[in-house]
């Protein structure tokens, strides 16, 4: 499912940028797809996205997040064993407990039960090997601070749109910044600002 822009048209027009309907729409597209590949995130929400992610750790994190978890959003968890086929919903509150985007399985020190880990023969604690999770995430709202980076790259696109170095006519001459030829590029600053968005690489393994 392709995701919306970070922004709007409508925002890129009020911060000053000017051009086609078609420009501007595949500026803003280009600048979220930099936003989205730095941070790892999809940012924007997404309602009931299934992933199947590898277990076999006490601590399961889910890749996308701020999580949504209500009666009209539910959070389902489902461990699944290597080669048998069978699956066991987990439920929160009883097999694991829920911080942020982190699922963690049952204390190790508590009294073993069938619940605690997975398969039965396994360590005490432990999600199984495979963990196929259903669950919504991302803002309703995209925050503003991303709103702004992508505008400042979606104006960096308009600017230059066919990746020049300069342009002279006569004794006119424009050098484009370096951060413009090949796409908008997001700066330090830009990175910075990112920071706190930004999903840990191998913080996730996917199954």
């Amino acid at each position: 499912m392709a995701l919306p822009p970070l922004a709007t048209a409508a925002d890129l027009a009020a911060a000053g940028a000017t051009g086609s309907a078609e420009a501007m729409d595949l500026a803003l597209r280009r600048a979220s797809a930099r936003v989205r590949r730095y941070t790892r995130q999809d940012i924007t929400f997404v309602e009931n996205d299934t992933v199947e992610l590898s277990g076999g750790e006490r601590v399961l994190r889910l890749p996308q997040y701020p999580l949504l978890v209500d009666a009209g959003h539910p959070l389902t968890v489902i461990e699944v064993a290597d080669f048998s086929g069978i699956e066991w919903t987990a439920i929160e509150g009883r097999d694991y407990s829920r911080l942020g985007n982190e699922l963690t399985r049952g204390y190790p020190w508590q009294a073993p039960t069938r619940l605690m880990g997975w398969p039965w023969n396994r360590p005490q604690g432990v999600w199984a090997p495979k963990v196929r999770v259903t669950y919504s995430h991302g803002h309703d709202e995209v925050p503003d601070d991303i709103v702004d980076i992508v505008l400042d790259l979606a104006t960096m696109n308009l600017a230059n749109p066919g990746n020049l170095r300069e342009v002279a006519i006569d004794d006119y001459r424009q050098v484009f910044a370096s951060e413009t030829i090949g796409g908008a590029r997001l700066s330090r600053s830009h990175k910075e600002d990112l920071r706190s968005y930004r999903r840990p690489a191998f913080s996730v393994a996917l199954s």
